[in-house]
């Protein structure tokens, strides 16, 4: 399974198989196991470069992988496009040429996916896509690794996203539910549904795993999932139109009231940053049904293991 993934790019988890990505969810969990019992660096990228380009600001992402390349040995250069060339007018094909030669692996965080699937092409080492617009699929498997320690099930976990189902947290963890066989309900205002692209593409993984997608916007629709999970109402990008959103989405605040709809067992999660009072309440977010911490460490353990399978 190791040799099947050095040197694979990372842009949207569609490009992987279910056994791949339980595998990757593994090497995670091992991680993770070996971080709290002491071992905490495994060099076995020494003397490699990681390249971070981000054209959106990051906490949890940028953290992670720092701190993952850090324990695996690596160097790390981070970078905006205003400080490389790319910022003048160099296209991306050929900053990627050029980056290929001096560094081992790149995880760029950009506005448009294109971007990142640009890069790819042109590139002759992983890119990982650290957010882009329309998917995230490092902070889905650091989901996937926190339902599995709370659930204990890879498959079968039953999992609510409320607020704007057409964000790239949820296409994500459509993607991820479909490839691990998860009933996903996604309950969002009628102008805030998924796109139906995004569906379509993960069509043979729900018949190969018997997935469930279900799209709703009604928020009853809660009742009797392992987890509801949300994310902020206004995006890097969508700031001309928050008054809107924020009056069409106020219906699917997550309040105490969603969870007890939901059931007593149920968690609640964010990929954060949260604009508490917003999309969730604090009552909500501090409580003890909060995993966002969870959540939020496992995005190292998940990177450490992306790191260490993708770059030869």
């Amino acid at each position: 399974m190791i040799n099947k993934l050095k040197g694979r790019d990372l842009l949207t988890l569609l490009e992987f198989t279910s056994d791949e990505i339980k595998f990757i969810l593994e090497v995670s969990k091992r991680f993770k196991e070996e971080y709290y019992s002491g071992v905490l660096y495994k060099p076995i990228h020494v003397g490699k470069v990681l390249m971070l380009i981000f054209e959106k600001p990051s906490t949890r992402t940028r953290v992670s992988l720092e701190v993952a390349a850090y324990q695996l040995g690596m160097h790390i250069i981070y970078s905006n496009p205003q400080e490389l060339q790319l910022g003048r007018g160099e296209t991306v094909e050929d900053t990627a040429r050029t980056l290929s030669r001096y560094v081992h692996c790149i995880a760029a965080r950009v506005f448009k996916h294109e971007t990142l699937e640009k890069l790819a092409e042109y590139c002759d080492i992983p890119v990982i896509n650290a957010l882009s617009d329309k998917f995230h699929p490092l902070q889905s498997l650091a989901d996937a690794l926190t339902l599995w320690e709370i659930t204990g099930k890879l498959h079968g976990v039953k999992l609510a996203f409320i607020g704007d189902g057409d964000n790239n947290v949820a296409h994500s963890l459509i993607i991820i539910g479909a490839k691990l066989g998860w009933e996903v309900r996604i309950i969002a205002p009628k102008q805030y549904q998924p796109n139906p692209e995004i569906l379509k593409f993960i069509e043979d993984d729900v018949k190969k795993t018997n997935a469930n997608i279900i799209i709703s916007d009604n928020i009853e629709d809660v009742k009797g999932v392992d987890a509801i999970y949300t994310d902020v109402w206004v995006s890097m990008g969508f700031e001309k139109e928050a008054e809107i959103r924020r009056k069409i989405l106020e219906p699917y605040k997550v309040t105490m009231e969603v969870m007890k709809i939901a059931g007593e067992k149920t968690v609640f999660m964010h990929c954060l940053p949260a604009h508490r009072g917003e999309e969730v309440t604090n009552e909500v977010i501090d409580s003890p049904r909060s995993i966002v911490w969870q959540q939020a460490e496992n995005r190292l353990h998940t990177s450490k293991a992306v790191l260490t399978l993708l770059i030869p």
